[in-house]
C-alpha cells in the first residue's frame, strides 16, 4: 500500500526536543516501509510522481509521529477489568485475580488479547509486549488485527510445562507473521525457582531472544528475595545469566545504586509503570536517576488490573509528574524525554531500535496521526508539551502499522469493536458466576 500523509506537523523523534523537534511537511509510505519524511509541500508533488496510486490524506491541524510501544502489559486482563479494586495486594490476588485466572481457557485469552488490542489501537499503540499465558492465542490475535507485538511466554514454578508447551506453539505464528516477535517471561524471581529461573534463560538463548521479568516492585519482593540469597534481585537474577542487552527489567522501583551499576553495564532495559506502581503503592522508580546513569528506560501501561487500562497518553504524563514530585524537581524528565521513553527508547528494548520508533526514511510505517484541534490543545504554544501534556488516547485520528491504516477518523478498521464488548461481557460473567461457586 502507497500512502502520503501531507501539511501535516512532523515530530521524527531523531533530535533532542528544543528547536529540532518538529517540522511541518509531508510523509509517504510505500509497502510498510516510511520512503519520505521532508518537510515543505514541494515533496507531496514529487511523491504522487513516482507513487501515482498512493492514497492521499490531508494532515492540516495534524500531527504525525512514530506509533508508540507499550513495553509492558498483560492485554489479556482486559477481561478482569474493574474486578477487584481498592483490596490489599495478598487479597487480591489470592481470592479473586488467581481464581478468576484458573478459569481461564485458551479462547478467553485470545478475546480479552483482541479486546486490549482495540484499545491500544485506537489510542495509537503499535507495538506492545505482552507477558502471559497461552501466547499463541494472543499471537493468533495480533496477526487478525495487524498490531506488532513482541509475545512473551511467562511461567511461575507450577506452570513450567505450559510455558514449554507454549513456546513449542508459538514457532507457526512467528515463522508466518512479520510482526511478531518473542522474549521469554519469567514471572519474578519470588514466583520461580533457580532452576526454572536457569532452564528459562537456557530457552531464551535457544531461540535467540531476551527475558522479560518482573523485579525489584515492592519492599516485599526485596525483602524475601535478600533473605532467601543474601543479595538484591537484580544481584541475584544477574548471577543467573540473564541479565544482557535484550533483557526487559519490569518495574525496578526499589533499585540501589549498585543495581542500576549492573543495568548499565549490561545494556538491560528498565521498563517504568508509574500508574500500576501508583495505584499499587509500589513506589516511585529512579527514572531520573536511571537516564543519567545512561541505562534505557522505556514506559508500559502493565495490566488492565493493576492499572485498569492501557493507555500509554495517561503514562507519560505520569510518568512526568511522578518524577517531578519524587525528585522535588520541576525540570526532571521534561516532555521530550518522556516521548522518547514511549518511542525511541521503547523501540530499542525490543531490539527494534534500527526500524521502529522513528519517523526516518527506511525505517517500519508504525505512525500515528494525532487532531490537535482540539479545546485542551489549543493553544499549541509547544507540540512536544502538548502532546505529552494534554493529549488523550481519544484525540488519535489515524494510526498505520507495517504500512497497513488500523484506525482511520478514530474508527477501528475490520474490528465490530461494539460486538467484541459484548462478547467479554458475557463470557466475563460467565467466569464471575463460577468464581462464586466455588
Amino acid at each position: 500500500m502507497e500512502i502520503l500523509i501531507k501539511d501535516c506537523c512532523v515530530v521524527p523523534m531523531t533530535g533532542r526536543g528544543e528547536g529540532d523537534g518538529w517540522f511541518r511537511g509531508c510523509v509517504g509510505i510505500s509497502g510498510n516501509r516510511i520512503a519520505m519524511a521532508q518537510p515543505g509541500t514541494e515533496c507531496a508533488g514529487e511523491f504522487l510522481a513516482s507513487h501515482p496510486g498512493a492514497r492521499v490524506i490531508d494532515g492540516r491541524g495534524k500531527v504525525l509521529m512514530p506509533g508508540l510501544i507499550n513495553a509492558h502489559c498483560h492485554a489479556p486482563m482486559t477481561l478482569m477489568r474493574g474486578y477487584a479494586d481498592d483490596i490489599p495486594l495478598m487479597r487480591w490476588l489470592n481470592d479473586y485475580i488467581w481464581p478468576f485466572e484458573a478459569r481461564l481457557d485458551r479462547s478467553d485469552v485470545e478475546l480479552g488479547a483482541r479486546l486490549g488490542i482495540a484499545e491500544m489501537l485506537l489510542g495509537g499503540v503499535t507495538t506492545f509486549v505482552d507477558m502471559y499465558w497461552y501466547e499463541a492465542s494472543v499471537a493468533r490475535a495480533v496477526a487478525d488485527t495487524g498490531i506488532r507485538a513482541v509475545v512473551c511466554p511467562s511461567f511461575v514454578d507450577g506452570n513450567f510445562a505450559r510455558f514449554e508447551e507454549d513456546v513449542r506453539e508459538l514457532s507457526g505464528w512467528l515463522r508466518d507473521c512479520g510482526r511478531l516477535t518473542m522474549m521469554v517471561a519469567p514471572h519474578a524471581p519470588y514466583s520461580c525457582s533457580k532452576e526454572h529461573l536457569l532452564r528459562g534463560g537456557e530457552i531464551a538463548r535457544e531461540h535467540g531472544c531476551g527475558i522479560n521479568i518482573h523485579i525489584a516492585e515492592t519492599t516485599d519482593e526485596q525483602t524475601e528475595i535478600e533473605r532467601r540469597t543474601g543479595v538484591s534481585p537484580v544481584r541475584y537474577i544477574d548471577g543467573l545469566g540473564l541479565i544482557d542487552g535484550r533483557t526487559l527489567a519490569v518495574h525496578g522501583v526499589w533499585l540501589s545504586d549498585d543495581d542500576i551499576e549492573i543495568l548499565r553495564r549490561r545494556g538491560a532495559t528498565v521498563v517504568h509503570n508509574p500508574q500500576s506502581n501508583m495505584k499499587i503503592s509500589s513506589g516511585a522508580a529512579p527514572v531520573a536517576k536511571l537516564l543519567e546513569r545512561g541505562v534505557n528506560v522505556a514506559l508500559g501501561t502493565d495490566g488492565p488490573c493493576s492499572n485498569n487500562d492501557l493507555d500509554m497518553w495517561e503514562e507519560m504524563r505520569s510518568a512526568a509528574f511522578l518524577q517531578k514530585l519524587s525528585c522535588g524537581n520541576p525540570c526532571v524528565l521534561p516532555a521530550f524525554e518522556v516521548l522518547r521513553m514511549a518511542t525511541v527508547n521503547g523501540a530499542r528494548a525490543i531490539g527494534l531500535g534500527d526500524r521502529l520508533g522513528r519517523i526516518e526514511e527506511g525505517m517500519l510505517a508504525d505512525v500515528l496521526l494525532v487532531d490537535m484541534r482540539k479545546p485542551h490543545l489549543s493553544p499549541c504554544n509547544d507540540v512536544i508539551a502538548n502532546l505529552v501534556y494534554c493529549a488523550k488516547s481519544s484525540d488519535v485520528d489515524c494510526v498505520v502499522v507495517d504500512g497497513r491504516i488500523v484506525v482511520e477518523n478514530g474508527r477501528l478498521c475490520g474490528t465490530d469493536v461494539a460486538a467484541l464488548c459484548e462478547a467479554v461481557a458475557r463470557r466475563t460473567g460467565e467466569i464471575k458466576a463460577r468464581c462464586a461457586d466455588r
